[in-house]
């Protein structure tokens, strides 16, 4: 079993509907805030948006671990290694492969 670490497939500047999965506003009825967030703060207090609002924003291109990945096979003449699982990142991106290490109290 191993560990493989890769870079995500970016997918630019989004808005909170595809980066957060927000549910958006009415399609009918005259809405215009299809799309949108709505509110994101209170009133006079705090005056201020909280930290860590969710909001828009690069979405994708970070890096990412995927653990527990079962190795298919080695071939040692054409340079290739089958993983078994989801690993991060687009085609022809790079990926770093780790032994896969238990800590304390995992079977």
């Amino acid at each position: 079993k191993v560990n493989v670490t890769g870079l995500t497939k970016g997918k630019g500047f989004q808005g909170v509907v595809k980066r957060h999965g927000f549910s958006g506003g009415d399609d009918t009825h005259g809405c215009h805030a299809k799309r949108i967030p709505g509110s994101i703060g209170q009133c006079a207090t705090p005056g201020r948006v909280w930290k860590n609002k969710k909001m828009p924003g690069q979405t994708g291109n970070t890096k990412r671990t995927v653990k527990n990945l079962e190795i298919i096979q080695v071939d040692v003449e054409k340079n290739l290694l089958v993983i078994k699982g989801a690993v991060p990142g687009a085609r022809n991106g790079y990926i770093m492969v780790r032994k896969q290490i238990r800590r304390g109290g995992e079977s």
